[in-house]
């Protein structure tokens, strides 16, 4: 299964967009807001049990005993580089997920799933008629942003299009690899006429040579358990470790498996049952319950740090962190990062529409302490906020230095 890779930059004239046949209504509806998922395979407590021992594990650390301060700021010279470049309507002018991975060539690709493409109005809104895709990539490299997708110029289309009328393919967390680019994909499905009506089928894996981007392959990957496998990659101790969530809807719990090395397509994958690793997905045990269906999960000082958007609560603008010993847990709440301020009629909109979600850290772009976390902006309303305002469905980046406290 492959497709041709389309790239515009800024210094490209503008294309004529083509009209899409998928609709904006499903936007956004990853946080919950209704039960997307059937009930979960049995699991253990919601929080793990003691720490993994072995390879890529850290049975002690100083990290959960501590106090911790983060201060927050916006990183307004990326903002205002992907604001002006979605300002410009060349190519990508709007998403959700961001993701991201370093490439060679000092090249940092970023990862999207639903994406507004082409056109911008001189006021900021944007033509109905502009495609509609459900993943596209931004490349990132010296400053400059260039978008990559399927289809071409005049036609484009996702770089993982579905297989059959009425799915789509959202993805998650990626990794370079010796020989590709690799990033986990989601493939949703229509069940009824409503908007509420789809639901979550099946994990693959989209194999991307990574030099041009080009989709090499898709690789089915396991879904027997009820769990999305794609919130997160983490490479520690010669393990990748596959992060997913148990999406209930206004419930989500955390899931852990792992392979050895790098090749997530080597079958031999491994799940945590709360004390040991079992080679069975339906023995996955959910670890900790509240967090979103993107997070992240990464070392960090002598231990790890998880950021996640916090969803125990409803359209929540908190993103918190929290820190653990070991890749499984357990995972102690540490601070609050960031509070988002567009959130509700409140916020920055003044739109009780305008929610936030899918937060979570860029390891390989910290600088020190201080962390890089992104997170999204939608609208409840998105057939009408997201035409009328382009700045809304885009991602946030912000700067945090998180500290242990004088009590640390």
């Amino acid at each position: 299964m492959t497709n041709s890779a389309t790239t515009t930059t800024t210094q490209r004239r503008r294309r004529p967009a083509r009209l899409t046949a998928l609709a904006a209504s499903g936007l956004g509806l990853l946080v919950g807001a209704a039960a997307l998922l059937g009930a979960g395979p049995p699991a253990a407590a919601d929080e793990a049990g003691a720490p993994a021992a072995g390879p890529g594990t850290t049975a002690h650390c100083s990290l959960p005993g501590r106090h911790w301060t983060a201060q927050a700021r916006v990183d307004r010279a990326r903002t205002e580089r992907f604001a002006a470049y979605g300002n410009s309507g060349v190519g990508w002018t709007g998403g959700d997920s961001t993701y991201s991975v370093p490439l060679p060539g000092h090249r940092t690709v970023w990862l999207f799933s639903d994406t507004f493409w082409g056109l911008v109005n001189a006021d900021l809104s944007r033509p109905t008629t502009v495609p509609f895709l459900n993943n596209s990539f931004v490349v990132e490299r010296g400053g400059a942003l260039r978008t990559v997708a399927g289809g071409t110029p005049e036609a484009p289309d996702s770089l993982v299009p579905p297989d059959e009328p009425g799915t789509w393919n959202w993805l998650g967390a990626g990794q370079a690899t010796p020989a590709s680019l690799d990033v986990m994909f989601l493939e949703f499905a229509r069940t009824g006429p409503g908007p509420l009506d789809f639901g979550w089928r099946k994990n693959k894996l989209g194999r991307f040579d990574p030099d041009t981007l080009r989709l090499r392959d898709v690789v089915p990957m396991p879904s027997a358990a009820g769990v999305q496998w794609a919130s997160w990659l983490l490479r520690s101790g010669g393990f990748t470790y596959v992060y997913g969530v148990e999406d209930l809807g206004l419930t989500k719990y955390m899931h852990l498996a792992r392979v050895r090395g790098t090749d997530l397509a080597s079958g031999r994958w491994e799940y945590w049952t709360g004390g040991t690793w079992s080679p069975t997905e339906t023995d996955s045990a959910r670890l900790m319950p509240g967090v979103a269906n993107e997070y992240s999960v990464s070392r960090w000082r002598d231990g790890y740090l998880l950021v996640t958007q916090d969803t125990r609560e409803l359209f929540s603008s908190r993103i918190l962190a929290y820190v653990g010993c070991s890749p499984t847990g357990p995972f102690t709440e540490a601070a609050t990062l960031y509070t988002t301020p567009e959130t509700g009629a409140a916020g920055s909109y003044a739109d009780a529409d305008i929610f936030t979600y899918n937060a979570h850290e860029h390891p390989d772009l910290r600088r020190g302490d201080r962390l890089l976390v992104t997170y999204n902006v939608n609208s409840l309303d998105p057939n009408a906020d997201l035409y009328d305002d382009v700045t809304i469905y885009r991602p946030r980046f912000v700067e945090v230095t998180l500290v242990p406290d004088r009590r640390g």
